[in-house]
């Protein structure tokens, strides 16, 4: 695909993974529309872009059919990653604001089906999978897309609505003729993430020093965490090479035990902290791995940055980059919530 000559939109595009990805469209040549109502999204993300006229920016809503409608006007090609969500603590304990995304993603999908969108790429989640395959760490599992089938079983509701943007996707794809592509993400960390999400969370533990350092759950839970330049990479692959709205896997297969992210966060950081494990906080599914065989097949792709490598480099952004007063304020309650003063948006 030549990006030079597309004009591509991409909402939720102040956020942490929008954010990286419209700097990897701009550096391709792209002229690129950012729609984010900055509930969650941070305009420094992107301001440098805005400054040099790289990018065009509109904060709106986009449940809003009449400003989605004004954000897809002359585009081609859409990257819909704008959503209802946070980290673990926000997709267990909230349910309405999730569920606000069944109206999100099916004004966008819509509405381009109706101005004549050339392609759509959607930013599904590794929350799609049934939950009953994702309980024994004892077990060595790694999810294939195939496994997505019914009887469904998603996680929560985020999980379900992503579902719901897949299959509508598949819907439109076969009988509007709308080209599309699913990219399930797992357990994305790098630079600009939020500490409502794991990694940053433990970052910031260590960067607060705290003694004792708190672990959810037992510590057991396994994860691939994913750095961001391995998701932007993939995410725009699936641009290029995906059009019968395909949903496939962005995930490394790295297996991480929660308590080893932790001993490998406080050797790093230098910070001994005796742990304290929180049975009693949500934890989310206790074995999830992708398996990214398909992505390889398809797109080419596969992971580039270990885990190790991306954690290093994400610990030197925070610890470079933080203030300790400011994260220390309010830092349990940004722990369950989406937004980046600690308020639910609305």
């Amino acid at each position: 695909m030549e990006w030079s000559k597309k004009k591509v939109l991409v909402t939720g595009g102040a956020s942490f993974i929008g954010s990286h990805l419209v700097e990897a469209l701009v550096d391709r040549g792209a002229f690129v529309r950012v729609a984010d109502n900055l509930t969650s999204g941070i305009l420094d993300n992107i301001k440098r872009h805005i400054d040099t006229s790289r990018i065009e920016f509109l904060k709106g809503d986009l449940r809003d059919t009449q400003f989605t409608s004004e954000v897809l006007r002359d585009m081609q090609i859409v990257f819909h990653l704008a959503a209802d969500h946070g980290g673990r603590g926000y997709v267990d304990l909230h349910q309405a604001g999730p569920a606000t995304n069944l109206l999100l993603d099916g004004n966008i999908f819509w509405q381009s089906v109706q101005r004549g969108i050339e392609k759509v790429v959607f930013a599904s989640s590794g929350c799609v999978y049934p939950n009953y395959l994702q309980n024994d760490v004892n077990k060595e599992v790694f999810l294939t897309e195939d496994m997505v089938q019914t009887p469904y079983d998603a996680d929560n509701m985020y999980g379900w609505a992503k579902l719901m943007g897949e299959l509508t996707l598949k819907a439109y794809h076969k009988e509007y003729g709308l080209k599309a592509a699913s990219c399930r993400y797992f357990t994305v960390f790098g630079p600009r993430g939020k500490e409502n999400h794991a990694v940053i969370a433990m970052i910031a533990r260590a960067f607060l020093q705290q003694d004792p350092f708190e672990v959810w759950g037992d510590g057991e839970q396994v994860r691939n965490w994913t750095y961001i330049d391995d998701i932007v990479r993939g995410t725009i692959l699936a641009a290029e090479r995906i059009d019968d709205a395909t949903a496939i896997n962005l995930g490394a297969s790295e297996r991480i035990r929660v308590k080893d992210a932790v001993a490998q966060i406080l050797r790093y950081t230098k910070h001994s902290a005796h742990l304290c494990f929180r049975n009693d906080m949500p934890v989310g599914p206790r074995n999830r791995v992708a398996d990214n065989a398909l992505a390889e097949k398809l797109l080419g792709w596969c992971p580039e940055v270990s885990f190790h490598e991306g954690l290093q480099k994400t610990i030197d952004w925070y610890f470079s980059s933080k203030n300790k007063e400011q994260v220390a304020l309010n830092f349990s309650e940004t722990l369950i919530r989406r937004t980046k003063d600690g308020k639910e948006a609305v």
